[in-house]
């Protein structure tokens, strides 16, 4: 199992969050606590050794403070899916979120031309994102995002490369807050972490429902 590493970025006043030394230390103190303990919490989370996750600088004008995190889904040498993560925290709260925190996510996947055919796979996809959630017994609220299939056509002279089709999902929610004003979320990211291999068609780490629909692996995913 890999943890989920990263730094704690304010996401504010258009600082460099690449930049190490003092600044930056004096920056991460300042943050509140029930943000640094909901970084701290994500740090820790231990997911599955398929997911590699890695810290990306985070969007700077979505919140005052902000973290991000970007996956890959890894088989052998090849990337099956890719998404990334991102924790937001108003302490004033926001009015659209019902609350502090905000998870934002996207998550893509290649598709078989014939599975991105199906008129049903939007719902199916969000259905994954929620599935997921609740299958942690995660409390959430305010659900929002987009499920977007596209298709490649090749001419010319790339016309000798198979079409391919891409899912996307582009989805936010809010995390309900626990003790300390603090929301799980390393359980969040663990669910999160489920929809990334779902979408990559992988089974689940443990025992579930059988009944429960992946995606095919791709036909040629990508090479690392």
């Amino acid at each position: 199992m890999a943890a989920a590493q990263g730094r704690l970025s304010d996401g504010a006043g258009g600082m460099d969050d690449a930049k190490e030394g003092d600044g930056h230390a004096n920056r991460a103190e300042q943050a509140p606590v029930p943000f640094r303990a909901a970084v701290e919490a994500l740090r820790a989370a231990r997911v599955r050794p398929q997911v590699e996750i890695e810290q990306v600088p985070p969007p700077q004008r979505l919140a005052p403070f902000s973290y991000a995190l970007e996956a890959t889904v890894v088989d052998g040498d090849q990337d099956l899916a890719d998404g990334r993560l991102v924790l937001l925290h108003d302490p004033a709260g926001h009015d659209a979120w019902h609350g502090t925190f905000r998870l934002v996510t996207l998550v893509r996947a290649e598709l078989e031309p014939e599975m991105a055919a199906d008129p049903l796979l939007p719902e199916v996809c969000w259905s994954w994102l929620t599935g997921a959630l609740q299958a942690r017994g995660l409390a959430y609220g305010e659900p929002s995002g987009t499920v977007t299939r596209a298709s490649s056509h090749y001419f010319g002279g790339m016309a000798a490369r198979p079409a391919a089709s891409q899912i996307e999902i582009r989805a936010s929610w809010t995390p309900r807050e626990g003790l300390g004003g603090v929301p799980d979320t390393g359980a969040h990211l663990g669910s999160w972490c489920d929809l990334l291999a779902q979408v990559a068609g992988l089974p689940p780490a443990g025992p579930g429902d059988a009944s429960v629909v992946t995606l095919p692996q791709r036909r040629d995913p990508q090479s690392r």
